[in-house]
C-alpha cells in the first residue's frame, strides 16, 4: 500500500492551480502507471546552462530527407524489446518478407498503398496502424511514395485494459479493420522471393508461384489496420490527462500511444495545459511528430523525432506556457513510445540528430 506524505508548498490536486512562481515536476515510477509524487520548483527544472555527457534530450529534425536511404528500413533506436525504424518507399517491395524475429507495427506517416499478406491485403492511406504478427508473409505495393514509422517487437501487440472507461473507449472494435482472404495479385511471373528474417539474418527462399496462396482462414492471430484519426482522446476539461490514457498498444516492456487534436483544459479552471514536466525515472520516452501545430515545443515540424532518455528532466519549452493561455484545444497528432529499457541510438540517428537540441530549453 502507498504511504502518501506531503511537505511544503504543494496543491490539492495534481496539474491544476499551480502555486503561483512554481513549476510542479511528476516524478513517477513504472512511466505513468506506477507511483508517483509531485515537485514544486521554484526554478524549472530544465533551466541548465550546460551539460556534459551523453545523457541529454535528443532530437531528429524531419528525417524523411536526403540523408535517408531509399527503399530500406533504417533503424535508429533499439533494445531487447523493440527496434524502432524508419523507411522511405518510392517504389513497392521488390521481394515477399517476412520476418520470424518481430511482430511489426507500421505507422503510415504519408502515402497510400496496399500490403499484401497471407491473410488477405490491407489498403493503407497517412495516419494507418498496420499489425503484422509474426511469421506472416506479406509485400508492400506503393500507390504513392509512401513514409513510414516501423516498431518491430519481440512481443505481441495487444490492446490496452480499458477499465472502467468501457469497451468502447479509446477505439471501437469496429474501427479495427481485417483483411479479406485472397490470392496474392500477382499471378504473372515465373518465380516469387520471400526474404525470411531470423535472429537478424536475411534467407531467401524461392517458389514457381506466388506464396499468398490462402483461400480463407480463422482464428484471433491476423494482420490488422487501426486510423490515428479514429481514436478517441480521454480529456478532462479540469485535468491535465498523463500520457498513459492515449495509450493505442500494450507490448512486453513497452507501450504506444497516440496523440490526436483534442480540446484543452480550460484557463478557469486552473488546470495545467501544456505537458507538465517529469523525469520518468523508469521509462525512455521516443516521440514521432505526425502532423499539426506542435505548440509545446519550438522548431518543431512533422517527420521529427524526440528522444527523451530516463533521468534528464523534460517537459513544455518556456514559450509554451504563455502560447498555451488562448488556445482552446491542439490539432497536434503524434505517436509516443515509451519503452521499459533503455534504447540505444543507432550509428544513423547519432550522425543525423540536432546537437544543439539540449540547447532549445535555454
Amino acid at each position: 500500500m502507498e504511504s502518501f506524505k506531503s511537505s511544503g508548498l504543494f496543491t490539492k490536486q495534481a496539474h491544476v492551480k499551480i502555486p503561483e512562481g512554481h513549476f510542479e515536476e511528476e516524478h513517477g515510477r513504472n512511466g505513468f502507471f506506477g507511483r508517483v509524487s509531485h515537485l514544486y520548483h521554484a526554478i524549472a527544472p530544465v533551466t541548465w546552462t550546460n551539460i556534459e555527457g551523453d545523457l541529454k534530450p535528443q532530437c531528429q529534425p524531419p528525417m524523411f530527407n536526403d540523408n535517408l536511404k531509399r527503399n530500406k528500413f533504417e533503424p535508429i533506436l533499439s533494445n531487447d524489446d523493440l527496434v524502432i525504424n524508419i523507411g522511405f518507399y518510392t517504389k513497392s517491395f521488390e521481394n515477399f518478407y517476412r520476418s520470424a524475429d518481430f511482430d511489426e507495427l507500421f505507422f503510415i506517416h504519408d502515402g497510400t498503398g496496399r500490403i499484401e499478406t497471407s491473410y488477405g491485403p490491407l489498403e493503407y492511406t497517412k495516419g494507418d496502424y498496420i499489425i503484422i504478427p509474426r511469421g506472416t508473409t506479406y509485400k508492400l505495393y506503393l500507390t504513392t511514395e509512401t513514409k513510414i514509422l516501423k516498431v518491430e517487437s519481440r512481443s505481441e501487440f495487444e490492446q490496452p485494459d480499458r477499465g472502467m472507461l468501457g469497451p468502447n473507449a479509446l477505439y471501437d472494435q469496429t474501427a479495427i479493420v481485417t483483411p479479406e482472404a485472397a490470392h496474392g495479385s500477382e499471378q504473372d511471373k515465373k518465380e516469387y522471393k520471400v526474404e525470411i528474417k531470423r535472429l537478424g539474418k536475411i534467407t531467401t527462399v524461392t517458389y514457381p508461384h506466388n506464396p499468398l496462396t490462402v483461400s480463407g482462414w480463422k482464428g484471433s492471430v491476423y494482420p490488422t489496420k487501426l486510423s490515428i484519426y479514429d481514436f478517441c482522446p480521454v480529456t478532462s476539461h479540469r485535468y491535465h490527462m498523463p500520457p498513459s490514457v492515449h495509450t493505442t498498444y500494450v507490448a512486453k516492456n513497452f507501450v504506444i500511444c497516440s496523440f490526436v487534436e483534442r480540446p484543452l483544459e480550460e484557463h478557469e479552471t486552473g488546470a495545467l495545459k501544456v505537458p507538465f514536466y517529469h523525469s520518468n525515472i523508469d521509462f525512455d520516452e521516443v516521440l514521432f511528430y505526425h502532423q499539426g501545430n506542435f505548440f509545446s515545443r519550438d522548431n518543431i515540424d512533422a517527420g521529427a523525432l524526440t528522444f527523451h532518455p530516463q533521468g534528464i528532466h523534460h517537459g513544455p519549452h518556456p514559450k509554451a506556457f504563455k502560447n498555451s493561455v488562448a488556445k482552446t484545444r491542439t490539432d497536434e497528432f503524434a505517436v509516443m513510445i515509451d519503452a521499459k529499457r533503455p534504447l540505444i541510438p543507432s550509428e544513423w540517428f547519432s550522425n543525423n540528430e540536432n546537437k544543439n537540441y539540449w540547447k532549445s530549453w535555454l
